[in-house]
């Protein structure tokens, strides 16, 4: 090996000139850093739009006194109720889905943030070289062998200058908070429907019931119908009429089974356990729905996760718009180096193997045929689609509330004109069945006066299903439940 001369490995004499003039190079580009990253960023600042609503629901007038309840469906006070939505929110595929796009945008959000601060990297290298003494550029003052030990650290910071950096961190946070509300949108929906399918298993659970009495009625008169032809007192047409009626009431059954069967399975679904099985129970049992109170206020829907979905959809649009900007203008870089650098091993750490620099770049587009602007027009409209998207929701779930209230009103006048039916039709078998007996009629009235009472018995365990499926509704479009703002527990708030 050829040694290298001492002042090989370090052409200029040791001073602190080029220490000095190093250092006062980074305060002077710290200082510029600091400059520029505090100016303003290109681009619209976010206000949110003119709400056009009026202040109170047209079916709900009064004071605004009222707030969210986040777990509205504990306000049925039915235990398996809310055995059922904890173990969908806690067992549901979709939800887990939405729970890991958050998590993905939320480390979308670190990433942009790390961008606005300088990255730093060590690098090490070690090697050996041999140079050709043929070669045309060679000379005996030039070493054949080299060795070179090299460890550093290198840094690479954009000066966000147009806000470019600042503007793609607003848009992942709020795409981030999207993402959140995408989540509670998903666990909201997901309980809506957990409420309306257990509805329809316990609304089939009641009508099992009324067709299970339908039965032993139809049953009885059966026997009935047949003591009296065998007494010669009726015709045979009568008892094959009624045998027909009882062979419709066990088709009905068998549908009612089977349509508690599906809706126990969609539950099973929903919940994420396929080994679910919900005791029989009845719909008639359930506690009406809360009333809502007077003067539910149109602010309720601020609580409505979709709602802030959207509006945070368009808050990311909004600050694209100052990204695509920045791209008309300079791209301002700092780079720098700081390391150590010996052909000997030993020597790596001394003061003479210290290395260092510093750059300042800037990259300024020229000429791009109108494409930057073209980026900048099209995160324009971009940002009007989500407006308008974000105005169209705002007005939907106005009348969603609205459509909720008329059903919760209507459902609940329905279903007193079905109690009354029911009583009615009741009254009327029991004067067809002895005017029956008594000779005065055709067993076809009595068919007739069954028929209308199973029809008024199920349509008034279907109103009641309805009137709980509007309280539902009205809980998902407000976001959750209501609460008065003087109760006990508004007051514990």
């Amino acid at each position: 090996m050829i040694a290298r001369p001492r002042s090989a490995t370090r052409p200029f004499p040791h001073s602190g000139k080029g220490e000095r003039a190093g250092v006062r190079g980074v305060a002077l580009l710290g200082v510029l850093v600091l400059a520029l990253t505090g100016c303003s960023a290109l681009g619209p600042d976010y206000q949110r739009p003119a709400s056009t609503l009026p202040a109170a629901y047209a079916q709900s007038a009064g004071s605004e006194a009222a707030a969210v309840e986040a777990a509205w469906w504990q306000r049925f006070n039915d235990p398996v109720l809310n055995e059922l939505v904890d173990q969908a929110v806690g067992g549901n595929f979709d939800l887990k889905a939405a729970v890991a796009r958050v998590e993905e945008a939320e480390a979308a959000l670190r990433e942009a943030g790390a961008a606005l601060t300088p990255s730093v990297d060590l690098s090490a290298d070690s090697s050996r070289s041999r140079s050709s003494s043929k070669s045309a550029t060679f000379n005996n003052a030039m070493p054949i062998y080299r060795t070179t030990h090299s460890l550093g650290l290198s840094t690479a910071f954009e000066v966000d200058f147009w806000g470019r950096l600042r503007r793609t961190r607003e848009a992942a946070r709020a795409q981030a908070l999207a993402s959140r509300h995408a989540r509670d949108t998903a666990r909201l929906s997901l309980a809506g429907m957990v409420a309306n399918t257990y509805l329809g298993l316990r609304a089939a659970d009641a009508q099992l019931a009324v067709s299970q009495e339908t039965l032993a009625s139809r049953e009885a008169s059966l026997k009935i119908v047949a003591s009296r032809v065998d007494g010669g007192l009726a015709s045979p047409l009568d008892l094959r009429q009624a045998e027909g009626a009882l062979a419709a009431v066990r088709a009905q059954l068998a549908g009612l089974r089977q349509q508690r069967a599906l809706a126990e399975s969609q539950l099973a679904l929903l919940t994420g356990n396929p080994a679910l099985k919900v005791e029989m129970g009845d719909l008639r049992t359930l506690p009406l729905p809360p009333v809502p109170p007077a003067g539910l206020p149109s602010s309720l829907l601020e609580a409505r996760p979709d709602l802030r979905q959207a509006e945070e959809t368009l808050v990311a649009s909004n600050a694209r718009i100052g990204v695509a900007k920045a791209a008309l203008y300079p791209t301002i870089s700092l780079t720098g180096g700081l390391g150590q650098e010996s052909k000997d091993l030993s020597n790596l750490f001394s003061s003479g193997a210290r290395t260092w620099n510093l750059g300042l770049g800037l990259v300024l587009p020229v000429f791009d045929a109108g494409a930057n602007a073209a980026r900048v027009d099209q995160a324009s409209a971009r940002q009007q689609q989500a407006l308008a998207a974000y105005q169209q929701a705002v007005h939907t779930a106005f009348k969603e509330v609205n459509d909720a209230l008329v059903g919760l009103r209507e459902n609940a006048e329905a279903e007193d004109a079905q109690v009354a039916r029911v009583t009615a039709a009741e009254q009327a078998l029991a004067v067809a069945r002895a005017r029956y007996e008594a000779g005065y009629s055709a067993y076809l009235d009595v068919l007739d006066a069954q028929r209308s009472l199973n029809d008024a018995q199920l349509a008034q365990v279907s109103a009641r299903q309805s009137r709980l499926v509007a309280a539902v509704d009205l809980f998902k479009a407000l976001g959750g439940g209501w609460r008065e703002a003087d109760s006990p527990a508004a007051a514990g708030q």
